[in-house]
């Protein structure tokens, strides 16, 4: 994801980065753990289970975890920092959650055998920050409630999005990689990582300045200013990816990368026959759309008001993604008309039975089994292996599926019982091997 609406993206101070004795130890010792796992056969066979998955030859379902409630899952101090300097407690941070996602609930991830640095550049974003009202039940959630105060209210509103410019820099990124080899270059390889995966939502953007009731009420009573709307956003998105593309800073996601809502990009249909491994461009990569907001209108304005603008972005890409909360079950005959279409959500909120008649095996189904069964004062293994059976048994184990459990906002403060989750998933998915 390129943006936040809630915030500008800051400009990267380029700094040489000086980390004292005890902080480089901790990292090197992070760097030599995540070495050891990433050098176990496991992550091989899962890579290959992911790829027959999205090359729709799939062996089995596929398990993952993701959008982890990390403020309530710290045990034994496993996620504790120890890092000062903002670099390195940021790394320390990412390191541990892998270890940690390791030990207690791996799923089919996936760690690979050297550690990312990023390509450091900037974007301008779109021009509007999201003017809120918050309300908050647990201070250390990232998940709380928000009021929207309207930003977009007339036509002329629209000219406060603004298309984004894209800065690299060089200075930081070299500052960055230099630091990373001197922790680890014995330890395990460090790979310059550009922009991968676009998360792509033009609707989530637009509700947040409009407003939810306002910007539905405008669907029927001002159709041509939601289009203008929706319209801009494409061409802000487009624009960044020109940019994106031209500067050289795209990099694949043909990998374990997450792609959309659901889990990694594994396939063998990319980077595709025409790759140059020294120019990534969006033909070789993944892309997404989805369009949440509209999970209650009918197909007719579902195409209208987002398939239909979307496309001229979904067919840059080698393959795509669509959907998120969003439900679909009755709008697949308009996603067959995206060519590239590679992989749909099924979200809680959709009817089972008629999402999986209407896919079949022509795609991946990404199911995301509901989060909810974690919030309740008792925890029921039971239900949740009786949930995920359910909806496999629909599948009759003959379709393409990924279980993915994401937006978990909490589990009571009792990891374990998203541990257990883990343990359950791989069970019901071996349960429905082919």
């Amino acid at each position: 994801m390129l943006h936040d609406p809630s915030h500008h993206t800051p400009i990267t101070e380029a700094r040489e980065i000086h980390l004292s004795p005890k902080e480089t130890d901790i990292l090197r010792q992070l760097g030599r753990q995540i070495a050891e796992i990433a050098a176990l056969p496991v992550h091989a066979e899962k890579a290959k289970l992911w790829t027959h998955l999205n090359d729709l030859k799939s062996k089995r379902p596929m398990v993952w975890i993701n959008e982890i409630p990390w403020h309530e899952m710290n045990v034994d101090h496993e996620l504790t920092t120890m890092c000062e300097h903002p670099w390195a407690r940021d790394l320390e941070t990412s390191l541990r959650r892998t270890i940690y996602q390791w030990r207690h609930m791996p799923g089919d991830m996936v760690v690979n055998p050297w550690i990312d640095c990023p390509i450091i550049f900037h974007s301008t974003d779109f021009g509007i920050l999201e003017d809120v009202e918050v309300a908050r039940t647990d201070a250390a959630n990232d998940i709380y409630s928000r009021h929207f105060k309207i930003q977009i209210r007339e036509p002329e509103d629209l000219a406060k999005i603004k298309l984004p410019v894209i800065t690299q820099d060089r200075v930081a990124t070299e500052y960055g990689y230099q630091a990373m080899q001197e922790l680890w270059s014995d330890i395990i390889p460090v790979k310059q990582v550009g922009q991968t995966h676009i998360w792509y939502t033009p609707w989530d953007f637009l509700i947040r300045w409009w407003g939810v009731e306002e910007a539905m009420i405008d669907l029927m009573d001002r159709p041509e200013m939601v289009h203008d709307a929706y319209e801009r956003m494409v061409q802000a998105w487009m624009v960044e990816l020109d940019q994106l593309d031209e500067k050289n800073l795209l990099s694949l996601d043909c990998n374990n990368t997450r792609i959309g809502s659901g889990g990694y990009g594994y396939t063998r249909e990319l980077p595709g026959p025409d790759f140059n491994a020294g120019w990534v461009h969006p033909h070789n990569m993944w892309g997404c759309a989805n369009a949440q907001i509209l999970t209650s209108v009918s197909p007719e304005m579902q195409w209208e008001f987002a398939i239909e603008h979307d496309l001229k972005w979904l067919k840059r890409w080698g393959l795509t993604y669509y959907g998120c909360c969003e439900a679909l079950d009755n709008k697949i005959d308009y996603l067959r008309r995206i060519p590239n279409l590679r992989k749909i959500s099924v979200s809680p909120w959709c009817n089972s039975q008629k999402i999986v008649d209407r896919i079949g095996q022509d795609y991946v189904m990404s199911r995301k089994p509901n989060p909810a069964i974690f919030t309740d004062s008792s925890w029921s293994p039971g239900q949740a292996r009786a949930e995920l059976r359910d909806f496999m048994a629909k599948t009759q184990g003959q379709c393409h599926v990924e279980l993915i459990m994401k937006d978990i906002s909490t589990v009571n403060y009792q990891p374990q019982r998203l541990w257990e989750w883990e343990k359950i998933a791989m069970e019901v998915a071996e349960e429905f091997a082919r």
